[in-house]
């Protein structure tokens, strides 16, 4: 953000608080006003307690406690204007409201706390996020890229599905994945698969020798985990293996128990390549012959779309699941991050704003030709908020 751009957010925010701190005063000029004109068996100084409590909702302790203070001074006009300063009533109602506005400007304190060591912790948390998911590169080679994330869980950036890119002497490599269960006990596990894809990608030759040394490296960690922590249950990790040539013609894919690609084309049409899974990452020992390499064409113009079962498996409030083929086929015409835009609005309008799963896409674009100028990247979302 620039300097100037931060200061006039800043000027904004004092406006705001200066707007705000206005209703509190007036309330306590209006009350003390009205104690004073009312009769005198009318008694209207304990609403000054309002003051405080409404202060409390939009600023820190120090102003809550001026506040409060001044609400005490409205109190104890009242009674020096009826003569009655000293009376019981009186003194019984300014400790009654001191003591409130105490509690109110203490509570004030420990909200103030917690949400500096919520943003401390939060701050933490999305540098380790952006350590485990490295931005995917604008291009690779000739190919457009964009992806786009989207967490089931509140405050949290990733959770259980993972990507990865990179560039060998034999194209563009691409992995996209989804460990079991989501959230932080997954992130752990993605982390060591994207460890693992990104030094073996450029030492294995063919993408069943990389699903193998990746499917050795998630079983050694969850033998370690289950004799660490004693957790036993199934754990797995479902992969799609794709190498793009930058000339086109044969796209090869190799999938670990993953949901198969879409392929756009010009007008609108969609097109499923044929695969034959192998099981997910850590479920037995398979070694690269118990993979299958799978080819399917990639030409000029087209859109290649991997997901994660997030996508398909939105419902909406009739339990319908999302039709996503049908939807990414409205789109199949639009740059990789129009698209993914439309399909992130599309989703979250169908699953009723909130996912029940992480949901992560990356569209990879051939175009006809390269166009410097035009700028393509990541699309990284929590629920319904958005960052570039």
């Amino acid at each position: 953000m620039s300097p100037v751009r931060r200061l006039s957010g800043d000027g904004q925010l004092w406006r705001s608080s200066c707007a705000l701190v206005a209703i509190p005063l007036v309330l306590i000029v209006v009350i003390t006003a009205g104690d004073v004109f009312s009769p005198v068996d009318v008694h209207l100084g304990p609403l000054l307690v309002i003051a405080p409590a409404i202060t409390a909702s939009f600023a820190g302790p120090r102003l809550t406690g001026v506040i409060g203070f001044l609400a005490v001074l409205g109190q104890a006009f009242v009674g020096f204007h009826y003569g009655m300063l000293v009376s019981r009533t009186v003194v019984v109602q300014l400790i009654a409201l001191a003591v409130l506005s105490a509690l109110i400007v203490f509570f004030c304190a420990v909200r103030e706390r917690h949400k500096r060591q919520l943003a401390q912790v939060r701050s933490v948390a999305e540098a380790a996020q952006h350590v485990l998911l490295w931005p995917l590169p604008d291009r690779i080679g000739p190919l457009w890229i964009a992806c786009l994330y989207i967490a089931a869980e509140d405050e949290a950036q990733i959770g259980g599905d993972l990507y990865a890119a990179t560039r060998t002497d034999r194209g563009a490599l691409v992995l996209i994945g989804d460990v079991r269960g989501k959230g932080l006990a997954a992130i752990g596990e993605a982390a060591l698969v994207l460890g693992a894809f990104r030094e073996a990608a450029h030492q294995q030759a063919t993408l069943p020798a990389l699903a193998a040394s990746l499917d050795s490296s998630v079983r050694r960690y969850t033998a370690e985990s289950v004799d660490a922590e004693g957790d036993a249950d199934e754990r797995f990790v479902t992969a799609l293996l794709v190498r793009i040539p930058d000339e086109g013609g044969v796209t090869q894919l190799t999938s670990c128990g993953h949901l198969p690609p879409l392929l756009l084309s010009p007008g609108h049409v969609v097109t499923v390549p044929s695969i034959h899974p192998a099981p997910p990452l850590g479920v037995g020992e398979m070694g690269a012959a118990g993979y299958t390499l799978d080819m399917f064409s990639f030409e000029v113009g087209d859109t290649l779309l991997l997901f994660t079962d997030g996508v398909v498996e939105a419902r909406d409030r009739n339990g319908e699941f999302y039709p996503f083929a049908e939807r990414a086929a409205q789109w199949s015409e639009c740059p990789p991050e129009t698209l993914l835009h439309h399909v992130r609005r599309d989703l979250l309008a169908h699953a009723g704003g909130r996912l029940g799963d992480d949901a992560a896409l990356i569209a990879i674009h051939r175009p006809a030709e390269a166009h410097p100028g035009h700028h393509l990247g990541r699309i990284h979302h929590s629920g319904a908020g958005e960052r570039r």
